[in-house]
């Protein structure tokens, strides 16, 4: 998908509403709009990156940065003391749906194993 045609891109932009938590100049936040937990929150980075498998040695830092804030995020929301899910689903198989990288944050419910 182009970045032209991207949801989270428009998320990203300002163009489409979202119910924002958390924002800074690498990433944005927002609760789920289909969430599969009773709290769940999808962090995206603002630059357009496919996915997991698109990733690159120069996004090395973005990748840590996502992942720095899922427990800054849980404990925000006050999911981090009964604990929390992170997921990155990577390709069609892997249950992604939307062509923008994301990190799924999920709580307030036991998560069960495996999750499909």
């Amino acid at each position: 998908m182009s970045e032209e045609n991207c949801i989270f891109c428009k998320i990203a932009e300002g163009a489409i509403p979202a119910n924002k938590i958390y924002e800074d100049e690498l990433a944005i936040a927002f609760h789920d709009i289909t969430p599969q937990s009773p709290t769940h929150v999808l962090i995206i980075p603002r630059e357009h990156l496919e996915s997991l498998n698109d990733a690159g040695k120069g996004d090395v830092a973005l990748l840590g940065h996502l992942l720095w804030l899922a427990p800054k995020i849980a404990n925000q929301l006050g999911m981090a003391e009964d604990g929390f899910r992170t997921c990155i689903n990577t390709g069609a198989d892997g249950g992604q749906s939307v062509f923008h990288l994301h990190v799924h944050v999920m709580g307030g419910r036991p998560m069960t194993w495996p999750p499909g």
